[in-house]
């Protein structure tokens, strides 16, 4: 956890999946607000760039969530560099849509991977950071997580299993960590470009061009949601278009 000096200085938060999207836009408007930021993700370039651009002692660091030696390592440099962590945002995911068949066992495996395995191991690996004077955990989930639909049967398991460990750390982690779940609808991202079935790729498509709020609008709900007082905090938080069915 930072010391008195580097908290005056704003809180370190670690976001994953940084690269883009949702977890581009949390960096801009966490460190908007006066946060330190360690940006996680694969594509090293990107948060490098985005690390400069934010400055304010951003570091960036190349990790993959399903890569459980990079993060052990990527945790180390942020105790090393900024003192700790006192927010982590469990932003990384993939979306692949499609029929439920043997033919996409391989996808399923990277979501499950990727969604929910990720997550708990990057919340494994900072938890006693966390823990160290009180911190936020907050996992990206997804309407997903609440309402299944035909072609995304893995995807909104995985949420599904996202929702139920971030409830049960909620309890267990209290008043220590405060635990918050984002259940974003459809988002302006990558999300997406990722899906390999042509007839869920086209609808998914189609339904974001004509509905998806940005990747901004969810940044400034985590935002508010990490800036509370530590006497209370929100939960659970389900935002979707208004359009959206």
């Amino acid at each position: 956890m930072s010391t008195t000096a580097d908290q005056a200085a704003g809180r370190v938060a670690v976001i994953t999946g940084a690269s883009s999207g949702i977890g581009e836009a949390t960096a801009r408007a966490l460190a908007a607000g006066g946060h330190r930021l360690a940006l996680l993700a694969r594509r090293g370039d990107r948060i490098q760039a985005l690390a400069v651009e934010l400055g304010h002692g951003a570091i960036a660091i190349e990790a993959d969530v399903t890569d459980r030696d990079s993060i052990i390592e990527a945790a180390a440099r942020v105790k090393a560099e900024l003192g700790g962590a006192d927010i982590l945002v469990n932003n990384a995911g993939i979306m692949l849509l499609g029929p439920f068949n043997s033919e996409a066992h391989d996808d399923h495996r990277r979501m499950i991977e990727a969604n929910l395995l990720g997550a708990m191991t990057v919340t494994e690996a900072f938890l006693d950071q966390l823990r160290d004077g009180g911190g936020d955990l907050v996992n990206l989930s997804s309407v997903a997580g609440r309402t299944a639909r035909p072609g995304n049967a893995v995807y909104a398991a995985t949420k599904w299993g996202m929702n139920g460990w971030s409830e049960s750390l909620r309890q267990e982690l209290q008043p220590d960590v405060r635990v918050m779940v984002i259940e974003p609808g459809a988002v302006a991202t990558e999300l997406t470009d990722h899906i390999n079935h042509p007839g869920a790729k086209q609808a998914a498509e189609q339904m974001y061009e004509k509905l998806a709020i940005t990747a901004a609008d969810i940044a400034e709900v985590i935002e508010f949601a990490v800036t509370r007082p530590r006497r209370m905090t929100i939960n659970e938080i389900l935002v979707r278009p208004t359009a959206q069915p």
